[in-house]
């Protein structure tokens, strides 16, 4: 399994909205690797084939080049945020509209940037269980998630009986 590094710069809890916390940067080098992965090892459900080599580095790299594009999003939103943030102290005669769209993009940037660190954490754990142990087994029930079902969304964590119990709750 791999640990991850974290970096906090003195301004990291400024664009970050109340009640949220950074997602971990992902590891510059990480220890393991699709090699470690042995495809037999890895679950799948009644019918479907075993996984491949060529599948498990696949989907790694997959998971390696979506960590990529979403820490290069955060760092754009943060950007953009940082912008916004100096912008609203620079509202000297703007009338109440204005306000209110500087306060809507904000407030936007600020979800955006958010969301892009909910998903790296998920890819993060994703890589994590890839490399390590629990990659498509459900953490609900525990059966195999499905080998389609990993391909198409690496960041699974539940069977598709499970996802849609939980999302009727």
């Amino acid at each position: 399994m791999t640990t991850t590094a974290r970096h906090k710069t003195s301004n990291d809890s400024a664009l970050v909205a109340p009640g949220r916390t950074r997602a971990p940067a992902a590891a510059a080098v990480r220890g393991g690797g699709a090699e470690s992965v042995d495809p037999a090892e890895l679950p799948v459900r009644p019918g479907e084939d075993p996984w491949t080599s060529e599948e498990v580095h696949e989907l790694h790299a997959e998971l390696i080049t979506e960590l990529d594009r979403l820490q290069n999003e955060i760092g754009a939103a943060e950007a953009a945020i940082t912008g916004l943030m100096r912008d609203s102290n620079d509202g000297a005669g703007d009338d109440q509209v204005d306000a209110g769209t500087k306060n809507i993009s904000r407030e936007s940037e600020l979800a955006l940037a958010n969301n892009a660190r909910d998903s790296l954490a998920q890819a993060e754990r994703a890589l994590a269980r890839l490399e390590g142990v629990g990659f498509g087994t459900c953490e609900s029930c525990g059966q195999a998630i499905g080998k389609a079902r990993m391909q198409a969304f690496p960041r699974a964590t539940l069977c598709v009986q499970c996802k849609a119990k939980q999302e009727r709750r």
